[in-house]
């Protein structure tokens, strides 16, 4: 039975700056998927997995790094000024209901599924629990109320607990790999006639192991505390102006426990945005933003604190068949202690109608990525002269659409070429080659091209679909001298396939998602292709009134691929997970 819709107006917001340049994939999210599994199903995307359950998770777009990726939560971006990696383990994956790749602004936007309630009462809800492999527990709960048509508010709960020893290839177990985790959530929306509201708050703590590669096992322990508040308003004032404000206040703590002593890694994290759209003509629009951040790390090694603004004016044209949006953004970093950098970004997307359903489509940009404090500052390690990177992003494709009778088919073709310089990478310092400092001697160029197919089935109880994404990407190393000059960036993959299938029936549900990754290398040569096939069965019963019981079934590569996302990380097996749900 279809869930009856929401009386509450949707509002989706990707991104907490003015510039309107975009080029955007969108993929719905299953609340039963993880992090992974959800965006292995882009192209061009790497992600970078160190050893499963407790490991670090990083995403990287079209050959560019993870420190250049920005992650936003509701339109906010997650800020990381110490290493640069927003770790995407803290995210409550079975509260999103979508991720918004843009590769024009080269970011990962995870927005939060908005409630659904019947006619039946002011609440909504859902409890479930999952149990499988490697002793794994899931719990997650979510109750959802509406106070009136114009708000509503919802609060979640969840969790993992886990020893992740999965078994390894040579029969041994994977050890230190165990992870607890609770993440704690609740939202409040108002939707008026001329505004919507949102405010967040968030919750994420996790004790877990620090495994090691094989080469180099580990015994350490870290534990994680991250606290998100957050705020994003908007308002149409008149046909000729509207607003957008969003604020964000967030405190991370790690400490980092070893044999040779103990680390606490404090980050604070402000900001302050605005975005003001003006509607000059019915074709022409003109929008100014505004951002200040102020991010602070305190540790025992060292402290810094960074002040960052965004300035950027954006202006759309629109007629029948060409769509123009350019832009410029100004960004200024300043560091205690004097350091600081500037940099301007110009950028323009056109789309242009060939034919009803088929559209031209190009970008170009610019885009600059500041050091982080690890890469300035760490004792020993750091180069305070570094510059930030500098890349150069283009895009040309086609957009075909059409609806038949119950099908729907999407298809869409891009091409791409990326060129990075004052890549930052570590190399033999000059006064001592056995110390390893970070230099902008690096240059990257990327070239590649995506292709998706996706055709969906609607008649009655049944419902089909089949998204099939393929990826080619050529990442090199083009930088003078060094030993990998153009050869593949590690573990960028030339061949990235991706399909996903599913069929519905009063019901019943079966999903399929088949995902290859070949043409690897590592510093030491080529790496093994890899695929692995999940698929998840779940059927849901109705009780009484809106009362619903649900059975899920999930299965993790299944062909039982023995594979490593970054070398001496072993990802897991054949793995099986059983749930078990109580909607209403």
């Amino acid at each position: 039975m279809a869930q009856p819709s929401d009386t509450l107006r949707p509002v989706t917001i990707v991104a907490d700056r003015g510039v309107v340049v975009s080029r955007t994939d969108t993929l719905t999210v299953q609340p039963l998927q993880d992090v992974s599994s959800t965006l292995q199903l882009l192209p061009g995307l790497y992600i970078g997995d160190y050893g499963s359950a407790a490991g670090l998770k990083s995403a990287s777009l079209r050959g560019l790094g993870s420190a250049h990726t920005a992650i936003y939560i509701d339109g906010v971006r997650v800020g990381n000024v110490q290493s640069g990696q927003a770790d995407l383990g803290l995210l409550d994956m079975q509260s999103i209901g979508s991720v918004v790749a843009d590769y024009a602004q080269n970011s990962l936007s995870f927005i939060t599924a908005r409630p659904v309630f019947s006619d039946e009462g002011p609440f909504s809800g859902t409890v479930r629990v999952q149990h499988g492999s490697f002793g794994t527990w899931q719990p997650y709960g979510r109750l959802n109320y509406r106070y009136s048509s114009r708000w509503c508010m919802s609060a979640t709960a969840g969790g993992i607990v886990t020893s992740g020893a999965f078994p390894l290839a040579d029969g041994s177990l994977r050890s230190n790999n165990d992870l607890a985790q609770m993440r704690l959530g609740g939202d409040l929306w108002g939707t008026f006639k001329d505004s919507d509201l949102h405010v967040k708050l968030y919750y994420n703590g996790a004790e877990r192991g620090t495994p090691g590669s094989l080469s180099w096992p580990s015994t350490d322990r870290q534990k994680d505390r991250n606290l998100i508040g957050q705020l994003v308003y908007r308002k149409t004032f008149s046909p000729l102006y509207s607003l957008q404000l969003s604020g964000k206040s967030a405190y991370d703590k790690l400490l980092y426990i070893s044999e040779w002593g103990n680390t606490t890694y404090e980050q604070t994290d402000f900001q302050l945005n605005s975005a003001h759209k003006f509607h000059i003509k019915p074709w022409w629009e003109l929008s100014l933003a505004s951002s200040v951040s102020l991010d602070g790390l305190a540790s025992e090694l060292y402290t810094r604190n960074r002040l960052g603004t965004v300035i950027s004016a954006a202006t759309a044209f629109r007629w029948t068949r060409l769509k123009a949006d350019l832009a410029v953004e100004y960004a200024g970093v300043f560091d205690d202690g004097g350091a600081s950098w500037n940099s301007f970004s110009p950028s323009a997307d056109l789309r242009f109608t060939l034919t009803e359903g088929l559209d031209l489509v190009a970008f170009g940009r610019r885009a600059y990525r500041t050091p982080t404090f690890n890469e300035l500052y760490y004792p020993g390690y750091g180069n305070a002269s570094l510059k930030p990177e500098d890349a150069w992003l283009a895009d040309v494709g086609l957009d075909f659409r059409r609806a038949i009778g119950r099908w729907t088919l999407k298809a869409r073709l891009d091409g791409y070429y990326n060129w990075l310089s004052n890549k930052i990478i570590s190399a033999p310092s000059e006064a001592d080659p056995s110390i390893w400092l970070p230099y902008n001697v690096g240059k990257v160029q990327a070239m590649g091209a995506d292709a998706q197919l996706a055709i969906d089935y609607k008649s009655g109880a049944w419902a089909c679909g089949l998204n099939v994404r393929y990826g080619w990407q050529k990442a090199v190393d083009k930088t003078e001298g060094s030993y990998s000059f153009d050869q593949q960036i590690p573990y960028v993959a030339h061949h990235t396939l991706s399909a996903g299938a599913t069929l519905a029936w009063n019901g019943w549900t079966l999903e399929g998602i088949y995902n290859l990754r070949a043409g690897r290398v590592d510093a030491t040569g080529e790496m093994p292709d890899w695929n692995t096939l999940d698929a998840t069965f779940r059927k849901e019963f109705s009780l009484i009134g809106p009362l619903r019981i649900g059975l899920q079934l999930i299965g993790r590569n299944l062909l039982d691929c023995r594979y490593e996302v970054v070398s001496g990380y072993p990802m897991p097996g054949r793995s099986i997970l059983a749930g078990l749900s109580f909607s209403f």
